[in-house]
């Protein structure tokens, strides 16, 4: 039914995104500065992230809104100055690698300027979205990977799994 065909419409969505995405981010990180992926688009790549040991690979867009969440992991927080990035997508796409995660796994994030910052997953953490904390300083550089939880229903529920991880010095 209906029902059906909308839950095949996203992931197919995401996956003709990001091949839009992968073409923005490369044309992005040619040039250092943002290029949006399609004419009319609200977001822009600003980094990709990968996990070797899943052999993930995301293209993660500006913005945090719920349109840019719907083609690929979005930056809801991220703060140079002081080193907290929070990353956010859907658990039925593109964070759907958060449930295999596991604490020493490494995560590498490249972003459209051309640095790399690999970060090392630490402990794991199941909040409710309006309890949901970070700190205000990420001393040596904090990442945060969120999802919605639990990973095996689709019902919107009030929970949501961090994945923290802490630079490594390169």
């Amino acid at each position: 039914g209906p029902r059906t065909a909308q839950a095949l419409f996203i992931p197919v969505k995401a996956g003709v995104a990001q091949v839009l995405l992968d073409r923005a981010f490369g044309e992005s990180l040619g040039t250092g500065s943002p290029v949006k992926p399609w004419s009319w688009a609200d977001t822009a790549p600003m980094a990709r992230v990968s996990v070797p040991r899943l052999g993930v690979s995301e293209v993660v867009l500006s913005g945090g809104s719920g349109e840019a969440m719907a083609f690929g992991p979005s930056a809801v927080h991220d703060d140079p100055a002081r080193r907290v990035t929070i990353l956010a997508a859907h658990r039925d796409t593109h964070f759907e690698f958060v449930q295999d995660l596991q604490a020493g796994d490494e995560i590498a994030m490249e972003r459209i300027d051309g640095t790399q910052t690999r970060y090392r997953v630490a402990p794991f953490q199941t909040v409710r979205w309006d309890e949901f904390a970070f700190p205000t300083d990420g001393g040596d550089g904090l990442l945060a990977l969120t999802t919605c939880y639990p990973f095996d229903t689709h019902t919107p529920g009030p929970f949501r799994r961090v994945a923290w991880a802490q630079r490594l010095s390169s």
